[in-house]
């Protein structure tokens, strides 16, 4: 699967990657000339969920030069956990995974593909901490063949939350207001939500949150009497006369998003030192009106929007102001283009 590497990635020569977030609501593209440090925009893309999900996957990639693609999982399927093991070189972790993981997970280790990442190597009572994940096979099975009926290549598989950290950490590495901070990547999708608490840019929690941008679209569509599609259009440009609705039925909805988190936070916060300082969001989900004020006033802490291109060139046909209205949406598929498998 090479499902991780969400630390700084050195690229020894330069190639090109591409990226393909499968939502719920959209699909994404975002294909990346990676050298050393640095990456290069060359195409994006975002297509609408059709009923065929071949046909919206064949339609982002038939203008591209795309042969392999990294891709990703979030929701039921998958799992990520944090835990403690005894301390081990990462080839004696790597032999021992099935027996290790079989304590910490509630799949059986048949069903699954795992990966795991040392974290910390240095904890007490000659223990370290481990990044654990697993994707049902099944899930994984369905993807393969959803690529190889599209005629292209699954370079590597990653799950949705660590392909965010990973482009979180390119584009704000773990220095200056960073340095020694927790803080929370939320990404809103349409279905659910993923949260992410970082510590010095290593995560410590990671959870699929089963709230997202179509709850808040229901709730409207439900108090005014209208189509979901016509309270899509009302979330993101509000009508005057219809505000006060709008308002009251996406701040009750938000509450139980914060709920949510603050039991998330709160969970962090009893079993480390450092409390959550910021939230940052990403995500469609979280694109509209107010979101950003609101659930600061909910949790009392800072939220503000991250830019998943803000250290990435853009190419020469890029269309800058298409980037930035198009980068809310990104952060998923950019973490994946910024990942390297095999070639």
């Amino acid at each position: 699967m090479n499902l991780f590497k969400f630390t700084k990635s050195r690229v020894s020569s330069e190639h090109t990657s591409i990226g393909i977030d499968f939502g719920s609501f959209n699909v994404k593209l975002v294909k990346l000339r990676l050298s050393k440090d640095s990456a290069e925009l060359l195409e994006l893309g975002i297509e609408s969920v059709g009923v065929d999900t071949l046909e919206v996957l064949n339609k982002i990639t038939r203008s591209q030069d795309v042969k392999r693609l990294n891709s990703s999982f979030s929701g039921p399927a998958t799992l990520i956990r944090y835990v403690n093991f005894p301390r081990m070189s990462y080839s004696e972790l790597k032999q021992s995974l099935k027996f290790e993981a079989q304590k910490h997970i509630p799949f059986n280790v048949s069903e699954v593909n795992l990966d795991a990442c040392i974290l910390k190597n240095d904890l007490s009572d000659n223990k370290m901490l481990v990044l654990l994940a697993a994707v049902k096979k099944d899930s994984i099975k369905q993807r393969l063949k959803l690529i190889e009926d599209s005629g292209l290549i699954a370079n590597l598989f990653d799950l949705d939350s660590l392909a965010l950290i990973n482009a979180f950490n390119f584009n704000y590495p773990a220095d200056g207001s960073l340095k020694q901070k927790a803080i929370a990547l939320l990404n809103v999708g349409a279905s659910l939500s993923n949260l992410n608490i970082l510590d010095e840019g290593l995560p410590r929690l990671s959870r699929d949150l089963h709230l997202g941008g179509n709850n808040f679209t229901q709730k409207l569509s439900d108090l005014l009497g209208v189509e979901t599609v016509i309270a899509e259009g009302l979330k993101l440009k509000p009508e005057q006369e219809h505000l006060a609705k709008i308002t009251a039925g996406i701040e009750s909805v938000l509450a139980n998003l914060a709920s949510e988190i603050r039991t998330s936070f709160d969970y962090y916060e009893s079993q480390c030192v450092n409390s959550v300082e910021k939230i940052f969001l990403s995500g469609g989900g979280s694109l509209f009106p107010g979101f950003k004020d609101m659930l600061a006033n909910l949790l009392g802490i800072e939220v503000e929007h991250w830019d998943p291109l803000k250290r990435i060139q853009l190419a020469p046909n890029i269309d800058s102001q298409k980037a930035k209205s198009a980068s809310g949406y990104l952060a998923i598929a950019v973490g994946l283009a910024l990942r390297q498998g095999k070639r």
